[in-house]
This record gives C-alpha cells, sequence and structure tokens, in this order.
C-alpha cells in the first residue's frame, strides 16, 4: 500500500487531515512556543518577552491555533492577578515526543546536509551559467 495516491488530486491534499496540522508545526513559531510551553506554563506577556522578533500579534494568532487544535490550554486567572496563562495539554507534549527526535536528527546529520545544499548550490549557479550561454 501507498502511501500517497498517485496521481495527488487537490482533493486528496484538502481532505488529508494530516497536511493541515503538518502546516502547523512547520510554521516559523509554534514548535518553539509549544516547547516553551511544555516546560511550564506562561502568561502572554512573558510569552511575549521570552521570543524575540515575535510580534504580539502573531504570538496571539499561534496561541488560538494551538489552542484550536488541543495542543495548548488558555486559563483565565481572575482577580487582582488577573490575566491568562497558557501551557502545553498532554496532546501537545505528546506531540513533541515525535517532533524532538527530528530535530536531534537534523541535529546529527547537520554536516551532511550543509554539504549536500552546498553542492546543490554550485551545481544549480553553474547550469543557470551555463543556459545563459546558450
Amino acid at each position: 500500500m501507498s502511501l500517497v495516491p498517485v496521481p495527488v488530486t487537490a482533493a486528496d491534499r484538502a481532505a488529508c487531515s494530516v497536511s493541515d496540522l503538518l502546516a502547523r508545526v512547520g510554521d516559523k513559531w509554534s514548535l518553539l512556543v509549544l516547547a516553551l510551553l511544555a516546560e511550564r506554563p506562561y502568561g502572554f506577556n512573558e510569552l511575549d518577552r521570552a521570543v524575540h522578533d515575535l510580534s504580539r500579534r502573531i504570538l496571539t494568532r499561534t496561541l488560538r491555533n494551538l489552542e484550536r487544535d488541543g495542543l495548548v490550554s488558555r486559563d483565565v486567572r481572575p482577580g487582582k492577578a488577573a490575566g491568562v496563562e497558557y501551557a502545553a495539554t498532554a496532546l501537545g507534549r505528546s506531540l513533541l515526543g515525535f517532533v524532538v527526535p527530528l530535530g536531534q536528527w537534523a541535529l546529527r546529520h547537520e554536516d551532511e546536509i550543509e554539504a549536500a545544499r552546498s553542492a546543490y548550490d554550485k551545481a544549480s549557479s553553474t547550469r543557470r551559467a551555463v543556459s545563459t550561454l546558450d
């Protein structure tokens, strides 16, 4: 059995629930925020200060998407110390259990990946130079 039907249609991609989740964990900020929240709960302002170059608007959107997917919980604190606290859920921590080994694999193979990229870029620039001479 093939993992992917051939040909892959737009309807196949739209019906694939895995694609949506992979897009979430593959975006620029979600895994970083989830990893922080797996360590301990954070208030919004704490998260804002903890991650440089992440705008408050994008942080808000990232937290909402993670909460929607059930990876993060949002707890409103009433009273004098009112605020919102975010934490990784059990589901979110279980996702990190799969993602962390991928990151470890990437670190172990960093030199090989960089060498392959350099070789590709060099060959690609040579191909472009030759094609402009044609």
